[in-house]
């Protein structure tokens, strides 16, 4: 055995006698693999790029550097990069069949483009992924249902899919099988139609991971919650796994019944929140990858702030590669600034003063008669502003027009309107992300 081998070999045995001091890189262990000692280093080979990314943007690595650095008696810095342990190569049968594994995909429900590979990770998603990877390392033990829950586009399902691929490519043997909640009552219905409910159990009872892909759709459906109750018990029993997404987490998920609220409650639930701009900017890079199109990064960071929804930012960046396709063969930062200056102008085009008092007036539940009219109470005030700032902004409108438009007698007002926005937004960055809020779903509307 090497000088290597046996170092890592002691480390892990060392610290497996009191990892739940070190919460955040054991779980991820065994996706780890030594590739070079040096005096003062160790280099570190991750399974992917996610799990890399990981451990070092978060405290992964400084916990790890610590532990390897008692270890060895002396500081040793921890250096991480992406190569896959090699696997055994065993010895197939002339005759055997595999089937392909796009084919067992197919079969279990999954959909090859979900990995960790091309997972991105940043502070809105680390713990959820924490927790998929610790799941691939102890199926059915840990984080047991793992409940993940979020607004659209955020990567539950992604993440979801992720574990369930991950535990296919290692043992093909595996009974996996991911639905979406309204998949599992329409099959259920149907069975009890045909009078084929065993079969139906046998499907669901008796598998290793099952992860259903917005599980509220079940709420308020008495016999499908039934049989989900028992399917989950089931499973459990066996020593499977259950993973489940819902827009809500299980508290909140009205006409869900308490046993089963219960049961979701039981193990891990992660709320992922939405992208923030570097993890969009991410985001962004690997879809390009993807898609062998070459952009730049100040290019990608422009289409992360411009765009929030991280699902629209593929479209977004299709749109801007055929612009410049058979022109360039790269996406420069001139492209992307052409790009949404002209959609800019034909969005604004479209919009009127009315738009924007609709759209602040649905932002803050305030009515329109009311910004409109001369109450100064605290509730009125700010949405009033705003709608003075936006039409001045957006629109370019004359003083004396949104004066006049808003009912107010001069212009002094809008004037003064205008100014203490500016101001806020500077110093007050929740005044800045409501604006960018309200001023994204003008546009969308229109």
């Amino acid at each position: 055995m090497s000088i290597l081998s046996s170092f890592w070999n002691q480390f892990v045995k060392s610290i497996a006698k009191d990892e739940k001091k070190y919460p955040v890189f054991f779980p991820l262990l065994k996706q780890l693999h030594p590739v070079e000692l040096t005096e003062d280093k160790i280099v570190l080979g991750c399974q992917n790029q996610g799990l890399r990314f990981f451990l070092t943007q978060g405290k992964g690595r400084y916990e790890l550097e610590a532990a390897i650095s008692d270890q060895a008696g002396k500081n040793i810095k921890v250096e991480l990069v992406v190569a896959p342990g090699r696997k055994k190569s065993k010895e197939t049968p002339l005759l055997n069949y595999q089937p392909a594994l796009n084919d067992l995909y197919y079969r279990t429900g999954l959909h090859a483009k979900y990995s960790f590979d091309n997972f991105a990770v940043s502070t809105t998603n680390q713990v959820a992924y924490a927790a998929s990877q610790a799941v691939t390392n102890g199926l059915g033990h840990t984080y047991n249902p793992l409940f993940f829950y979020g607004g659209v586009g955020v990567g539950k399902t992604h993440l979801a899919q992720a574990v369930g691929k991950y535990i296919l490519n290692q043992d093909q043997g595996k009974k996996i099988f991911f639905c979406p909640g309204d998949l599992f009552t329409n099959e259920l219905v149907e069975s009890i139609r045909d009078k084929s409910t065993p079969a139906f159990r046998r499907k669901y009872r008796k598998l290793n991971l099952l992860i259903v892909d917005d599980v509220q759709f079940i709420a308020g459906k008495e016999r499908v919650q039934e049989e989900f109750f028992h399917t989950f018990n089931s499973i459990i029993s066996h020593g499977g796994q259950i993973i489940l997404t819902a827009d809500r987490p299980p508290s909140e998920i009205k006409g869900l019944a308490d046993r089963l609220r219960s049961r979701f409650s039981g193990g891990l639930s992660v709320d992922i929140e939405p992208p923030d701009f570097e993890l969009r900017t991410a985001i962004l890079l690997i879809k390009a990858k993807e898609k062998n199109i070459e952009i730049d990064i100040e290019s990608a960071k422009l289409l992360a702030e411009k765009v929030s929804d991280s699902r629209a930012l593929e479209g977004t960046l299709l749109t801007l590669y055929s612009k410049v396709l058979g022109k360039k063969e790269k996406i420069e930062f001139q492209d992307a600034e052409d790009f949404f200056s002209k959609k800019q102008k034909e969005v604004v085009n479209k919009v009127t003063p009315q738009d924007v008092l609709k759209t602040v007036c649905s932002y803050y539940n305030v009515r329109q008669s009311h910004v409109k009219g001369s109450s100064r109470t605290s509730n009125l005030v700010l949405p009033r502003q705003i709608v003075m700032y936006l039409l001045r902004q957006t629109l370019k409108m004359k003083y004396g027009e949104i004066a006049y438009f808003l009912n107010k007698k001069d212009h002094t007002t809008v004037l003064y309107a205008e100014e203490k926005i500016s101001r806020l937004q500077t110093k007050d960055q929740s005044v800045k992300k409501e604006l960018e809020l309200i001023t994204q779903s003008l546009f969308q509307s229109t």
